[in-house]
């Protein structure tokens, strides 16, 4: 820990760390000096002068910006003398000089630095009576950011963002004198997943969100903290409604995960939670078409023809996308009221259920600010956690981590990478064990390794990969001088409901299923024996009638599992569906009755991020017309049945996972709303807990042997529901293409542009090729999850040939 050093501002003692600068030392004590271009998550520039505070030295007193004035020992600093005031007049009386007078129209009103400080540390009144500079207004620089030339006060808040935090230097400054201006470069525009940062941290409006505007004035607005569902990072978030209506998301400052930054995908996914197309009533199928029910009516159908089957007949799958108390209640009421096994809430595009919540020793997200090494053999966390790649980044450009990134591709963090490894998607068992052994070409990455603290990030590049590759990783990177393993699952609670017994391996609270299940019937009640299926073999199932029922929360496996193809097959081969969802989704529309059920930030419980960290999610608005919580409707269903879940509110379910659950014995909803809790706890919070600890191993697996081996990697903007169902995002959604290196179209005689058909084992895409050099010889890329993508299955070897009438 730095050494404490004390400082007197205003006359009052106070202490701070050395080195920290002198506007951070002053807030944190209670003493707020204003400053429009500091920003506590990134380096102190001094452009703006607002913080200038008067500092005695040897010379006597002096004028210096606080925020770029590191504290040292007896240091004396004195904010509301006459010269300092003086000043603060000066610069807010300079700033306002070509600033518009449009207040009353800007977004920022109210809510607004320059506002503020005009008011509290102005002069009054200004001097300037020339003409003020004009811009076109405002101008987009992109799909989601308007520009406002005018307001922009050249605080370089949003150019220092894209440069420092998110790597993609794509707004910059322009020209000199008074006619300097923030703008994007010619034909380039600001196409960051990570724009809507920029507008939350200007202090004026001069960038506004286009979802947002002219929506909601900030005293019109009600907030709620949560938590973003959009990936497993668990990003804090402020929740903010006009009406009942969901209008803007903002990131909140969480030291342990997202620093206060946010994607786009996670700032402007609420207009999913509002869309038109919306279940609001319950719906029966009858001749092949939906019609709308009573509760009443849906309810008895589904206890009726869910009784008639034998449970082990009957699965259940989904529930990443819920909350642990909305997860529990789905698996009491499958094991206890149904009485099945077969339960899974991925897809079958994870990792194993116990090596992802019980693998140890475990790494938390702020161990990357100590690591010496990060390997990175896991998908592009650009493009499928993107909160994470902010936190690794700042570890390997600012902190000084040596990164090995472990890809067949170019990622978004080559640019900071030590070193970089590619390999054709396949073949990763034969890179890990040249890197493992002592293979030459190797040695720097092998020392790199040998110098801890090392975090290993693990998980499947892409969908095709081998899940046993990630474990085998993390049995490598466990060797290593203090080796912590984070393992990355994809669904936004996919670790709380692993947590809560989705998977047949697990039960509630961290636990495998042959070690506690009697634990646990003494608490539930029967079980049933042995080990179920998980979502391929449950899928099988149906498809070959071993399996008759299906139940699913929240899930889409026609177009999110590996195997598209079988995911359609099982759906159809099942003699009654039941869906509890929010959209008819491409699965939700071979259901037999479906139940609308209340999303994101229309209903509150706790979810569990990728480290282990429960946090508190929040109600703010109604849910639409006759749609229920989750665990409200599975508690009705259960009473249809002659049972009880005893599932009264989310409040009751959550004590009750406390005292179920071992590794959640502690967990309060208190502590998460009030106490030590806000930025979330770390299971376990007590050593001694029982809970799964799973040592990963080394497997041996064989490569696989193939001219082409497909990478199908996801991308931020698919073709997800929410995202479809968000216009703005929507409208950002890449078009389908085959990528190659130009080696490889040059062989196979393509020009960029052409079409090509790429098949393998569970399915063919005919898409256009593009070129990427960033793949090796034998290596095809195609984005996963789009609308022209998703019938091409996840299988690793693949042929490429010319498409149409080649």
């Amino acid at each position: 820990m730095a050494d404490l050093v004390t400082i007197t501002v205003d006359g009052v003692a106070m202490q701070g760390k050395a080195g920290e600068v002198l506007i951070k030392v002053a807030e944190d004590n209670g003493n707020f000096i204003p400053r429009f271009c500091w920003h506590p998550r990134m380096k102190p520039v001094g452009m703006c002068r607002m913080c200038l505070v008067e500092v005695v030295g040897p010379r006597g007193r002096m004028l210096v910006p606080s925020c770029t004035t590191t504290i040292n020992e007896g240091m004396e600093v004195d904010t509301q003398s006459a010269v300092v005031k003086k000043a603060q007049e000066g610069v807010l009386e300079y700033l306002l000089i070509n600033h518009p007078l449009d207040c009353p129209v800007c977004d920022k009103g109210g809510e607004c630095p320059l506002q503020d400080h005009t008011v509290a540390y102005g002069p009054g009144e200004s001097r300037f009576v020339e003409e003020k500079r004009h811009f076109e207004k405002p101008i987009p620089i992109s799909e989601l950011v308007l520009l406002d030339r005018e307001r922009c006060i050249l605080c370089a808040r949003c150019t220092r963002f894209s440069d420092e935090i998110s790597g993609d230097p794509l707004i910059e400054f322009k020209d000199r004198g008074n006619a300097v201006q923030v703008i994007t470069f010619p034909g380039e525009p600001f196409s960051s997943y990570f724009s809507g940062n920029t507008v939350q941290i200007c202090p004026v409006g001069a960038l506004t969100a286009k979802p947002y505007r002219f929506k909601a004035r900030p005293w019109d607005l009600e907030a709620v903290e949560s938590v973003s569902m959009v990936d497993s990072i668990g990003s804090k978030v402020s929740v903010q409604s006009s009406q009942n209506e969901v209008v803007r998301i903002d990131g909140i400052d969480n030291d342990a995960t997202n620093h206060g930054w946010l994607s786009d995908k996670d700032r402007f996914v609420f207009e999913s939670i509002h869309s038109a197309d919306r279940i609001t009533t319950p719906l029966i199928k009858e001749e092949g078409q939906f019609r709308e029910a009573t509760w009443g009516e849906a309810l008895d159908l589904v206890a009726e023809r869910l009784t008639s089957f034998p449970g082990a007949q009957v699965a259940g799958l989904g529930g990443a996308n819920s909350t642990n108390e909305e997860a529990y209640t789905f698996g009491k009421f499958l094991r206890t009221i149904v009485v099945t096994p077969h339960i899974d809430a991925q897809l079958d595009d994870g990792l194993d259920p116990q090596f992802l919540v019980g693998v140890t020793p475990r790494a938390a997200i702020p161990d990357l600010e100590t690591a010496k090494t990060i390997l990175l053999w896991a998908a592009d966390l650009k493009e499928e956690y993107p909160v994470l790649y902010l936190r690794v980044r700042r570890a390997a450009a600012e902190l000084g981590a040596n990164l090995i990134v472990v890809h067949p591709r170019a990622t978004g963090l080559d640019d900071v990478a030590t070193h970089k490894v590619r390999y054709r998607p396949g073949t990763g068992p034969e890179v890990l064990r040249e890197l493992t052994g002592d293979d030459a070409d190797y040695t720097e990455i092998r020392e790199a390794l040998a110098a801890g603290p090392v975090v290993g990030i693990v998980g499947r590049t892409g969908l095709g990969e081998d899940p046993r590759l990630a474990e085998a990783v993390a049995a490598f990177v466990r060797d290593f001088s203090e080796g912590k393993i984070m393992p990355l699952a994809r669904r936004g609670n996919v670790v709380g409901a692993l947590d809560m017994g989705l998977a047949p391996t697990l039960l509630p609270g961290r636990v495998s299923e042959s070690a506690a299940h009697d634990v646990l019937e003494s608490e539930w009640g029967p079980l049933p024996e042995g080990l179920g299926r998980n979502a391929t073999s449950i899928l099988e199932g149906l498809r070959d009638g071993e399996l008759r029922a299906l139940i699913m929360l929240g899930t889409d496996p026609v177009r999110d599992h590996a195997e598209p193809e079988l995911a359609a097959a099982g759906l159809d081969g099942a003699e009654f569906v039941v869906a509890m969802d929010q959209f008819i989704t491409d699965s939700v529309a071979a259901a037999d009755v479906v139940f609308p059920v209340a999303g994101f930030a229309e209903v509150e419980g706790t979810v569990t991020n990728i480290e282990g960290r429960v946090q508190k999610v929040n109600r703010l608005v109604p849910s639409p017309g006759q749609t229920r919580a989750t665990w409200s409707v599975l508690d009705d269903l259960a009473r249809r049945m002659d049972g009880n879940l005893g599932a009264t509110a989310a409040a009751a379910i959550a004590k009750e996972i406390t005292g179920v659950a071992p590794a959640y014995h502690g967990v309060t909803w208190d502590a998460l709303d009030w106490g030590d809790g806000r930025e979330g706890l770390l299971l376990p919070l007590a050593e001694g807990v029982q809970h799964l600890e799973y040592i990963p191993v080394d497997g041996q697996l064989a490569s696989v042997d193939a001219r082409y081996g497909l990478h199908l990697g996801r991308v931020l903007y698919d073709d997800g529901v929410r995202v479809r169902m968000s216009p703005s995002l929507a409208a950002l959604r890449p078009e389908g293409a085959v990528f190659l290196n130009a080696a490889a179209l040059d062989a196979l005689g393509l020009a960029p542009g052409s079409p090509a058909v790429v098949e393998g084992a569970s399915g063919r895409v005919e898409l256009p090729v593009a070129v990427d050099n960033s793949l090796g010889d034998g290596t095809v890329y195609v984005p996963a999850n789009l609308e022209s993508t998703r019938s091409l299955g996840a299988a690793v070897a693949v042929t490429v040939s010319p498409g149409g009438d080649a």
